[in-house]
């Protein structure tokens, strides 16, 4: 059966840098987590924040994505605990490898994202001309239409972003994002729903109108 952590019930857990030397090891900590212990994922989660967000931010120059981030690794851990073996090292030395590993991908999945985009801009303006006409004025709506939806998305956190685009781009479903990304269903679910409705919004506050609110992009 698989376990899920519920994200927000680490959220809540007010950070600490303080340690009691009667409070449970990290390795103590990571022994109950292979057990389903929700207090002890939200423990590990209130003694090592401070450290682990210093590492991220090291990596990732956004608050937003530092904090999705953060989220993430907790996930993993709560997911992954089994993994980690006591006579390799300390916990925290497996804790904060993790970290910098997710932190540099998200960096490359970040930079692929733009480079991609980037890419399709040059082969879009390269091949226009070979493109089936549809009249000077309907060319010219439609490239507002992209460009202002391709400004609505620019404007979305990176996490929400890359779902979007993954659904609408990639053409993946939630289910696929959740198992390419190992990011949770529900979270999946939030962030598409929470973008679509962003772009919605966007697009209606310009006076645009729902038919041409994904189409275009």
């Amino acid at each position: 059966m698989l376990y899920e952590i519920d994200p927000t019930a680490i959220q809540t857990v007010v950070p600490s840098t303080s340690f009691n030397p009667v409070e449970p090891t990290d390795e103590e900590l990571m022994a109950r987590i292979t057990e389903r212990d929700e207090p002890a994922i939200a423990a590990l989660y209130r003694r090592h924040l401070p450290l682990l967000r210093t590492i991220v931010a090291r990596v990732l120059n956004n608050d937003s994505d530092v904090d999705d981030l953060i989220q993430e690794i907790f996930v993993e851990i709560w997911k992954q605990a089994e993994r980690y073996d006591v006579e390799k090292g300390k916990a925290l030395g497996w804790i904060v490898t993790l970290s910098r590993r997710r932190a540099i991908d998200k960096l490359r999945k970040k930079q692929a994202y733009f480079r991609a985009g980037e890419r399709l801009r040059m082969e879009t303006e390269t091949h226009k001309d070979h493109a089936v006409h549809q009249g000077a004025d309907e060319d010219a709506i439609a490239t507002d239409r992209r460009q202002i939806i391709e400004g609505i998305m620019a404007t979305l956190p990176d996490a929400q972003r890359e779902a979007l685009h993954m659904a609408f781009y990639c053409g993946l479903s939630q289910r696929e994002i959740a198992a390419r990304t190992g990011i949770p269903l529900g979270t999946v679910k939030t962030r598409i729903e929470l973008a679509m409705r962003k772009v919605r919004n966007g697009i209606l506050a310009i006076g645009g109108t729902h038919e041409w609110s994904m189409t275009e992009a």
